[in-house]
């Protein structure tokens, strides 16, 4: 098995949206929240989506067609590393 890299909620979040083709605006509205609070979960410097209530959290998580137990168990946390990191070539040799 190769390596993995941690992925944070906000990398999650934009690229399901992404994925899904959707702006920040549909997945807000979709969530029943405001689209200043849904981009604040996007921005580097905004709030930690996961410390938010459950029920936003659902909601936002319903809205990009993510399974929330999933997310609570940190399943959509690591991806595999990219074949153009470098330390993907040191996989095995460390």
């Amino acid at each position: 098995m190769g390596w993995e890299v941690i992925v944070p909620d906000r990398g999650i979040l934009i690229g399901q949206r992404e994925k899904l083709g959707l702006t920040q605006e549909e997945v807000a509205k979709k969530a029943g929240i405001k689209l200043e609070q849904y981009q604040k979960y996007e921005s580097h410097g905004g709030r930690e989506f996961s410390s938010s209530s459950m029920r936003i959290v659902n909601a936002v998580l319903t809205a990009l067609e993510l399974d929330p137990t999933a997310f609570a168990n940190g399943e959509y946390s690591f991806e595999p590393l990219p074949e153009d990191d470098p330390l993907y070539k040191l996989q095995g040799k460390i």
